[in-house]
């Protein structure tokens, strides 16, 4: 058998891996949308490097966009096989591939109405049709569940916990009488997260795919989330009378900012100013979370025995209509915003932030990683002037990040989450999911802990699984 890397390879979207077994069965792990990439994201999500026919089975390890974003499209190009995914990821994998199908369709809307001459009309990568088609191909597998995907393949999920429904995907295939064990991390969350609980171990395996968005970096001894959201705003709504504005991915971080932010509440320091949620998608995602408490911690579950909504404070609204919207940029007094997309690259944060970023009393407020060549990525870098909906902005708000709001592990997470495998039974451990020089930083701890046989995946490259 092989696999090829045809996504998240030496960058950190686009996650698509692919399984092929000498009788041509083909398994893809996730299916994910390109984002942030700069002139060639859409030359990257226009292009599989496969055919879609041609695949057998998907298995997914979540529902962010960037592993599932995808899926439609693949299913508009002919694919016509089982998606496995736990039950978590199949309700927020709808809302959020449908959300993406409307939000493509808005911003070749808006594109087209402003093309200039010579420019190619923009079209939407798939329809909210191809959604509803890809929802059907979809099948529920419960955590820690041997299932029997067919003759000679086992497919099991472990919690990753990065996000509501996140797994970790284990493969055992016989392929030739001899049995192979493949393990794809997808996204690892954090132990100790501020929602969910830590990820489990898992049983040993002969082939590894490692996410490495944070290889080289480590999260513990910065500022309790609490405080420096407390700090930000009372600076910039209190002190300068301007509006934060927060890019949050709507599954995950939202949920995490209004835990946050309800806990404040509950110590009695919660500013008293309005905070919007300015995210349809968010109000669902964070509902369904509502509906799945099992995925908790123990600290979320001692708090539910006083506060019965957690993601619930004083001055909270969520924002649905486009004109509601639109009025909050209209309105001059103090707020914060919260709205998606995290790396800022669509949706209505997009228009928050280029209403808001030339004034020097409001902060944009970068919450979690941002690929480089996003806009959320060019802010946290510092850029003076960025492009927004093909005009230039000069920035003059302040922009400011926690560093410790992410739902990725850091690289003790990482090591911690491969410590239950021995290393020397380890025959390939391929990085994906991560930048090329975080990957390398990475791959050196790696082999300190004894992983001998590291690999760093191109775009596209294909390897034989011995």
């Amino acid at each position: 058998m092989n696999i090829a890397f045809h996504g998240a390879a030496r960058t950190v979207t686009g996650s698509k891996h692919l399984i092929t077994l000498k009788n041509g069965t083909q398994i893809l792990l996730d299916c994910g949308l390109f984002q942030g990439m700069g002139h060639v994201t859409d030359r990257l999500n226009d292009y599989f490097g496969f055919d879609p026919k041609k695949i057998t089975y998907l298995i997914l390890s979540h529902a962010h966009i960037d592993h599932c974003g995808l899926l439609p499209k693949l299913v508009a190009e002919g694919f016509e096989g089982q998606i496995f995914c736990t039950s978590p990821t199949m309700d927020l994998a709808r809302i959020l591939m449908m959300d993406s199908a409307k939000i493509q369709m808005q911003d070749a809307e808006y594109a087209n109405r402003n093309l200039r001459e010579g420019e190619e009309m923009e079209e939407a990568l798939y329809t909210e049709e191809d959604v509803t088609k890809a929802v059907g191909q979809m099948k529920i597998v419960e955590y820690e569940e041997d299932f029997k995907i067919e003759e000679g393949i086992l497919l099991k999920f472990t919690d990753a916990g990065h996000i509501l429904g996140s797994a970790a995907v284990h493969l055992s295939i016989i392929e030739d009488g001899k049995t192979t064990r493949i393990t794809f991390s997808g996204d690892v969350g954090r132990y100790g997260d501020l929602l969910l609980k830590s990820p489990q171990k898992f049983d040993q395996a002969d082939y590894i795919l490692m996410e490495s968005t944070y290889g080289d970096s480590l999260h513990k001894n910065l500022d309790p989330i609490e405080d420096m959201l407390l700090e930000v705003i009372n600076n910039t709504c209190k002190i300068k009378k301007g509006k934060v504005i927060i890019p949050a991915f709507a599954v995950g971080r939202t949920q995490e900012l209004l835990y946050a932010l309800n806990g404040l509440e509950l110590k009695g320091k919660l500013p008293d100013v309005p905070f919007y949620v300015d995210s349809p998608l968010s109000s669902k995602a964070t509902q369904i979370l509502k509906n799945h408490p099992e995925v908790y911690n123990n600290g979320v579950k001692e708090i539910l025995k006083v506060d019965h909504d957690i993601f619930g404070f004083k001055g909270l609204r969520f924002v649905e209509s486009v004109e509601e919207s639109k009025a909050l940029n209209a309105d001059p007094r103090p707020c914060v915003i919260i709205s998606a997309s995290g790396m800022a690259e669509a949706g209505r944060v997009k228009h928050h932030i280029r209403n808001n970023i030339s004034n020097q009393k409001n902060t944009i407020l970068m919450v979690g990683y941002c690929e480089p060549n996003s806009l959320g990525g060019k802010l946290i870098a510092g850029d003076k002037v960025v492009e927004i909906f093909r005009d230039e902005y000069e920035v003059k708000a302040e922009v400011q990040s926690i560093k410790s709001m992410s739902a990725h592990g850091d690289y003790e997470d990482l090591l911690h989450f491969l410590s239950g495998q021995d290393p020397a039974q380890v025959k390939q451990l391929f990085l994906v999911h991560g930048e090329y020089e975080i990957q390398q930083s990475f791959a050196t701890k790696l082999k300190d802990k004894g992983f001998k046989h590291v690999a760093i995946p191109e775009y596209h490259q294909v390897y034989e699984l011995a």
